[in-house]
Order: C-alpha cells, then sequence, then structure tokens
C-alpha cells in the first residue's frame, strides 16, 4: 500500500459544526494525522446534530465529518488542559479553528502566542466574515452567508420568495476552500495565519455577477431552475412522474436537441440570443416533449442524439445506481455508509480508516505521547 500524501502532516482541529472541521477531515483523508480537540462537558455540539444511527444513536454527520480523526477532551481554561493543548501545538504543522475573532487572543494561544513557540505553524480561521471588517463580531452561519453573498436573492420561482439551499451549502463549500488555502499555505512554507471566511467562499461561486452588476447595472433574476444564458435549462417532468434535469449550455448540443425536438428550423431559436429572447415559448416545446414520454424514453432519445441530459435521481436511487457503484462514491467505514474520498489520486490515494470517535477516546494516549503514536 502507498503512503498516503499527507502521511506525517500534523493537524489540530480546534473547530465544531461542520466547516472548520470539514476543512481537518479533507486532511485527514489524505493521510494527516489529525488530533480532534473537544469540551471536556459536550464535544463539539456536532455530535448530536440532526440524524442519528439507528444502531448506536451516534449523529451520522460526527461519524463523516471527523472520520480518520483521533479525539481528545481539553478544557482551555484549565491551566494543565492548556499545557497539554499548547505542547501539542508547538509540534503541530496546522491548527484549524472557527472561534469568533479574538477568542484565541483572549484564552493566551492566539497566533502572535503560538507562532513565538512554533513560527512554522500555519493557522486556519474559520469564521462567518472574517477576521476583519464591520461583520467580524457577527455569529455566522450558513445560512446567513447564503442570504448575503447574492445566492439567495436569484435562488427560486421569479414571483416568489428567494430561497435558500435545503443543505449546508456554504460550510460544506468552506471546508472545501479552508482546506485548500491551508495546503497553499503549507506549501509556501511559512507560518501564517489563513483567514477563511463563510460569506466569501460562497460570494466566490457567484459567477461574475458582481462584474455584470458593477459594468452595467444589471442583475440576473429568479428563474425557477433556468438560466438566463441557457435554454433550455432545468427540470422537466416525464410522463411517468419521475424528472430529468438538462442544459443546452454549448451551440452543438443545443443544435442536436433542437434537432430533436423538431424544431430545428425555427428562427426563434437558432443563436443563444435568439433562444433567450424565447425562452417562454422554447421551454413549453421541452415541457411537452417530456410530458409525453416516461423518463427512460426521454433519456434514451437524448442519448441517441448525444445531448446532454441527466435523471433527478434521489437518495434511494443513488443508492443503486450502477456508476456511483463503480466509482466507489459510496463506501463503508466501520459499517456505515457514507460519501467515499473526494478525489481519487492515481499514485498516493488517500484512505478512510475509521468513522468519528467517542468523546476523548485517544485522550490519555496523547496526553501521554503527544504526536508521537
Amino acid at each position: 500500500m502507498s503512503t498516503p500524501p499527507l502521511d506525517g502532516l500534523r493537524v489540530i482541529d480546534l473547530a465544531t459544526v461542520l466547516a472548520g472541521p470539514n476543512c481537518a477531515r479533507y486532511l485527514a483523508d489524505f493521510g494527516a494525522d489529525v488530533v480532534k480537540v473537544e469540551r471536556p462537558d459536550s464535544g463539539d455540539s456536532l455530535r448530536n446534530l440532526a440524524w442519528r444511527d439507528p444502531r448506536d444513536g451516534t449523529g451520522l454527520w460526527w461519524k463523516m465529518v471527523n472520520r480518520n480523526k483521533r479525539t481528545i477532551a481539553l478544557d482551555l481554561k484549565h491551566p494543565d488542559d492548556l499545557a497539554v493543548f499548547r505542547r501539542l501545538a508547538d509540534e503541530a504543522d496546522v491548527l484549524v479553528e472557527d472561534f469568533r475573532p479574538g477568542t484565541l487572543e483572549r484564552l493566551g494561544i492566539g497566533p502572535d502566542a503560538l507562532h513565538a513557540t512554533n513560527p512554522r505553524l500555519v493557522i486556519t480561521r474559520v469564521t462567518g466574515f472574517g477576521q476583519t471588517g464591520p461583520y467580524a463580531g457577527r455569529p455566522g452561519f450558513a445560512t446567513i452567508a447564503e442570504s448575503m453573498s447574492g445566492l439567495a436573492s436569484i435562488s427560486g420561482e421569479p414571483d416568489g420568495q428567494p430561497l435558500l439551499p435545503p443543505i449546508a451549502l456554504t460550510d460544506e463549500l468552506t471546508g472545501l476552500v479552508a482546506a485548500f488555502a491551508t495546503m497553499v499555505a503549507l506549501h509556501s512554507k511559512v507560518g501564517q495565519v489563513v483567514d477563511v471566511s463563510l460569506l466569501e467562499s460562497m460570494f466566490h461561486f457567484m459567477s461574475p455577477l458582481v462584474s455584470l452588476y458593477a459594468l452595467t447595472g444589471e442583475q440576473q433574476q429568479r428563474l425557477g431552475a433556468g438560466l438566463p444564458y441557457t435554454v433550455p435549462r432545468g427540470t422537466y417532468r416525464c410522463a411517468d412522474g419521475k424528472w430529468v434535469g438538462l442544459s443546452a449550455s454549448a451551440d452543438s448540443v443545443a443544435a442536436r436537441l433542437l434537432q430533436l425536438l423538431g424544431v430545428a428550423d425555427d428562427p426563434r431559436f437558432t443563436t443563444f440570443t435568439d433562444r433567450m429572447a424565447h425562452r417562454t415559448e422554447l421551454e413549453a416545446v421541452m415541457a411537452d416533449f417530456c410530458a409525453q414520454r416516461t423518463r427512460d424514453e426521454v433519456l434514451a432519445a437524448f442519448s441517441e442524439v448525444d445531448a446532454a441530459i441527466g435523471p433527478v435521481l434521489d437518495m434511494a436511487e443513488i443508492a443503486t445506481d450502477p456508476h456511483y457503484a463503480a466509482r466507489d462514491a459510496i463506501v463503508e467505514v466501520e459499517g456505515t455508509p457514507m460519501q467515499g474520498l473526494i478525489a481519487k489520486l492515481s499514485a498516493t490515494p488517500g484512505a478512510l480508516r475509521w468513522q468519528g470517535r467517542p468523546l476523548d477516546a485517544d485522550g490519555d494516549e496523547i496526553r501521554e505521547k503527544g504526536w508521537n503514536r
């Protein structure tokens, strides 16, 4: 078996709930030795959030987000526990934390104090709004970032309310951003602070909408499942009540799609501009095509002309989908099904070794040996 790419990297996960712990999880999945530090009384609240494993009562989110990590319970306000933390920090490569700005400093373990004894430490700080700016001290959650980043304003039906995603989208996204930024900082070989915010992580995924407004005054409007620059695009109900999702975002694909729909010669749909100007008419043609056929028939018709389409799958369908299975997208970790590795490396792959562990499961070993296992 090959050595994981991040083997030997020492990471302290001092974060809670989702975005920060997800950052540390990605590092752990590829071999980093991640020590999860929790409060002795209750631990990370993610342990008890939402759905539980019916077999043992453990939170399903906890099992996934904190997989591959060792756990220790420390009260950072207690001198003995703080000393244990400082010993770990002095030999760590990365610290991930998500307290409000100033909290680490009040505990006496801010960046200046930690860099004084470990100048090469990368300190990744994940907050709602960042370490600076007028909103820095505010509590921040994914919902707030989704509301303030522009995402909610363009999500939903044209005459409906702004909608929020039905998953913790910003937390998941920010975990990836923080992991990427952490690796960039490590590559620089300079100890430093990495400042990652939920708001800016989500804002960066708003495409060129900020440029569009600044240069033209135009703002993207809510279009349900549609996009202003691609028609048809959305989800469509088939005759058997099942749904498909499709997009004609390239001219070559659009040409094949229009031929399939029988409107290739209609001048209203010749170019992107034409199709945008006649969005309602073309969407009606597309919806009618699907409504007259079962989902399998629609998928087969699109496959014949090599046009992009996909079935709208729920978790029950995903669980038996052959492509998900072939890609090991769902794996069992100590008997619990969950998402597999987020990326596949041909020479130095990651590995899923264990699911999220009990509170202080590795505390005695860490207190005695530190990083030396």
